[in-house]
């Protein structure tokens, strides 16, 4: 299913009309159709990424190796010029050809020859993989290359002698810290912002701190007692001197003013400066992070508008979180600290080991759990997820986690508001209750996931896909009005879970008030409802939206409920056989603790995590007294949960937008050959060696949409010799028109390029071409394709049998399949 911003391209094919034998494009004289996809992918969000220039191995290098031709006046040329890392800064073409220092000694194998420019930071060449311009937006990285071209450039450094070798030797090692450190500072920096700012627009709705505008309510009424009167904070309806009804009225009136304006204050910021910064961003980040790119989308501005728009949201009263999206700022912040590392920058494999490590970050600063935040990224979010990966995640997650808690935010000494410690054990008998959390838990997510699709697909055909920001102020209008008569539901998402968290310790609040527990259980249960629907509703309009703290809430609040019921059953009915174990004159229920099972519950029938939910929650409570409720209804929920659907909310979301993420998850694979789902021979467009010429090769760019090319020797035969990118194919017909070639001059791909005067009018693209593409069998089975595709990370597979082409499959033929079953 499209999604509402997807863009008129579609699958790998682009659906663009293909035909065989004498029908094709350009091929007409050897029965072969024009263009060979590889995955070309739709997408309605964009990633970050400011265009690379030269890294500082490349910036160290001679500027007259760098303009290297890439055509080929002798059929014996063996060197090939350097890839260039962007477009805009390739180097121009010439008639002649060029060398490098850099010679193979054979396939595979590369050594520096004895130059005086070689001691310095040189190029680096790959004879076999040919030469590389900058990705094209929307589509995927390839990770052999980036790992190889790592490598290369690592071997550049190892090679460097003397003392100014191992200096340059340890500030390469350094600067992947630094950035890590910066990144973890930034990210704990802006949370605190957020969370202070966010506090404060939540309650300015209700009211102001007379002494101190700026302060919240909290902060107002540091010091006083909750049963007391806080004379520092006026409510609207007494500042304007009502009575009566008149306050009720006056500050409904106020509250629903400012949800309304803060909501579309929030969506307004999304839809001028940054359409990228809606919703919470995972989808997108576990897409990015298996190798796709979306530019823009962990730009500058997209971090601006996801902070500020972060603020007014959660300020608004909207049944969102802001934990999910941190993680998006997270990664925001280590993208643009990459900027200042070209070799980082320049290195798309790399950038994703921190995106990893930022990820953590993010969860961090969310819910104060550092190992959590760890663990998250490794189960939810990150493709490739190394031991590398996992100490860089370590360091990031801990330098937020002390930044914000020596900013402090909250002056309560803990990371996070709702943070609470409760060492009371429970008992056997509550096993019971808390496996029933775990059952309504799995129904809450399944259900939310079920109905969240729904308004989607219902979001897509509506008329209201026109006017998001009209959707916008109606949600947050109808929203204000349901929440302000419910004293819960007015309360913001994160400080109605602190309140549920706690034990009631004698405290004569609504919560703890035996009095009313009636009227309490209907509170929270009106809660659940609203919560629900409106959750499922506002989880993927134009404004910046998680999933994770509404998801707690709601279950916080029927865990709550049935806390309250078994603490009324115990004090009703004490001597039953169930309650033997209890103490005399001492609470033997705590509600608290099946507020928290219920919240852990809700969170993993929501997203399906499993140890990093349980580490999350561990480290909220900070007693290892309840991991066990934690681990049974986190269990519970996620069986619960795949009886419904087996994609939690963000893989659900990734299908939605159709974005190309294989999941390297273990998956049952339907017992049949790659031959049975590939793109066969007669139904792709391939180039030959040398039967082309640059007017051709523009039609063929001209009326396909393809992003790649296999190369085959002739027609006849289809003896495979490489493959081509559409970006290095268009790079290169460029410069040719650049330095004067026509049309009619002929190109080549592959084989012998004519010298001496007829050279002048060739063009030689042999050093273009991946001469090393993967290939398999077409009788292999589909088992073994997948399985390459997710330990490799490949965009595109060649198959072949004996040599000759039989067809090719791409990743976004892996996931159709995927979602078939």
């Amino acid at each position: 299913m499209a999604s509402d911003f997807r863009n008129v391209s579609g699958d790998d094919r682009m659906d663009t009309p293909v035909s065989s034998g004498r029908d094709s494009i350009e091929l007409r004289s050897i029965g072969l159709n024009a263009a060979a996809p590889e995955a070309v992918y739709s997408s309605n969000n964009w990633q970050s990424g400011v265009p690379r220039t030269a890294s500082a191995s490349t910036s160290a290098y001679s500027f007259t190796q760098r303009l290297a031709s890439i055509f080929s006046a002798s059929s014996q040329s063996t060197s090939l010029p350097n890839a260039p890392e962007n477009i805009s800064e390739a180097p121009p073409l010439s008639r002649s050809g060029g060398s490098t220092p850099f010679s193979p000694e054979r396939t595979g194998r590369y050594s520096l020859e004895s130059t005086a420019t070689t001691k310095e930071l040189t190029e680096w060449t790959v004879q076999g993989g040919g030469q590389r311009v900058d990705y094209e937006d929307l589509s995927a990285i390839d990770w052999i290359h980036e790992y190889q071209k790592e490598r290369q450039r690592e071997l550049v450094y190892q090679q460097q002698q003397g003392f100014w070798g191992k200096l340059l030797l340890i500030g390469d090692s350094t600067q992947l810290w630094l950035i890590l450190i910066a990144t973890g500072i930034s990210v704990g920096v802006i949370a605190a912002a957020i969370d202070i700012v966010s506090n404060w627009l939540g309650d300015i709705k209700l009211g102001y701190c007379k002494s101190s505008f700026y302060l919240s309510q909290a902060f107002c009424c540091w010091g006083v007692d909750e049963k007391d009167v806080c004379d520092d904070w006026v409510s609207w309806g007494n500042a304007l001197h009502a009575t009566g009804a008149g306050i009720y009225i006056v500050s409904y009136l106020f509250y629903i003013i400012f949800g309304v304006l803060f909501g579309t204050s929030a969506s307004l910021l999304v839809l001028l400066f940054a359409p990228y910064a809606s919703q919470s961003g995972i989808p997108e980040i576990k897409t990015v992070l298996g190798g796709f790119i979306i530019r823009g989308f962990m730009g500058f501005w997209t971090l601006l508008t996801k902070a500020l728009g972060l603020c007014l949201a959660s300020g608004s009263g909207l049944w969102l979180g802001k934990e999910g999206p941190l993680v998006h700022v997270a990664c925001c912040c280590a993208n643009l600290a990459t900027h200042v590392s070209s070799t980082l920058r320049h290195n798309e494999a790399r950038k994703r080991e921190i995106f990893s490590a930022a990820a953590a970050a993010g969860i961090t600063v969310a819910f104060g759990a550092p190992i959590g935040g760890v663990v998250f990224s490794l189960e939810q979010v990150s493709y490739y997820f190394p031991d590398k990966t996992m100490w860089q995640s370590f360091v990031c997650a801990m330098v937020a986690s002390v930044s914000i808690q020596l900013l402090n935010p909250f002056r309560t000494g803990k990371l996070v508001l709702f943070q609470v410690v409760s060492n009371r054990p429970f008992h056997k008998f509550e096993l019971g209750p808390f496996f029933l959390l775990g059952i309504m838990g799995g129904i809450f997510g399944g259900l939310f996931i079920k109905l969240n699709m729904k308004i989607a697909r219902w979001r897509t055909r509506s008329r209201i896909l026109g006017y998001p920001l009209l959707e916008v102020v109606l949600l947050s209008l109808v929203t204000s009005i349901l929440n302000f008569p419910d004293p819960f539901s007015r309360l913001q998402n994160n400080v109605l879970v602190f309140r549920l968290f706690q034990e009631c310790n004698g405290n004569p609040t609504v919560l703890c008030n035996p009095d009313y527990f009636g009227g309490t259980v209907v509170l929270l249960t009106l809660v659940c409802i609203i919560g629900f629907f409106f959750t499922a509703y506002t989880f993927g309009t134009s404004i910046p939206s998680g999933v994770l703290m509404p998801s707690m809430a709601i279950g916080a609040c029927y865990g709550r409920i049935i806390g309250i019921a078994m603490e009324v059953w115990q004090k009703n009915h004490p001597d039953f056989f169930l309650f033997d174990t209890c103490l005399p004159d001492v609470a033997c229920i705590n509600p608290g603790v099946y507020a928290i099972v219920g919240a852990a519950s809700a969170l993993g029938g929501t997203t399906r995590l499993t140890v990093s939910l349980v580490v999350i929650m561990f480290e909220l409570t900070g007693a290892l007294t309840y991991v066990l409720p934690i681990m049974i209804a986190v269990m519970v929920s996620k069986w619960v949960g795949d009886a419904f659907e087996k994609r939690g909310i963000y893989e659900s979301w990734i299908q939605f937008h159709d974005y190309p993420y294989l999941d390297n998850r273990e998956e049952p694979i339907a017992d049949i050959t790659v031959a049975e789902i590939m793109t066969s021979l007669d139904e792709l467009v391939v180039l030959t060696a040398s039967e082309h010429t640059v007017a051709s090769l523009e039609q063929i760019l001209e009326t396909q949409n393809y992003k790649g090319f296999p190369v085959v020797a002739d027609g006849r035969q289809a003896i495979l010799i490489g493959y081509i990118s559409r970006s290095e194919l268009r790079y290169a017909l460029h410069q040719a028109r650049e330095i004067g070639l026509g049309g009619d001059a002929l190109c080549y791909l592959g084989g012998s390029v004519p010298s001496g005067d007829e050279a002048a009018q060739c063009v030689d693209l042999r050093q273009w071409v991946d001469q090393t593409p993967i290939t398999l069998s077409h009788r292999s089975s589909l088992q073994l394709a997948v399985s390459m595709f997710q330990k490799l990370g490949l965009r595109y597979l060649l198959l072949t049998m004996r040599g000759q082409l039989q067809g090719l499959i791409t990743k976004k033929d892996i996931c159709a399949k995927y979602t078939v079953q």
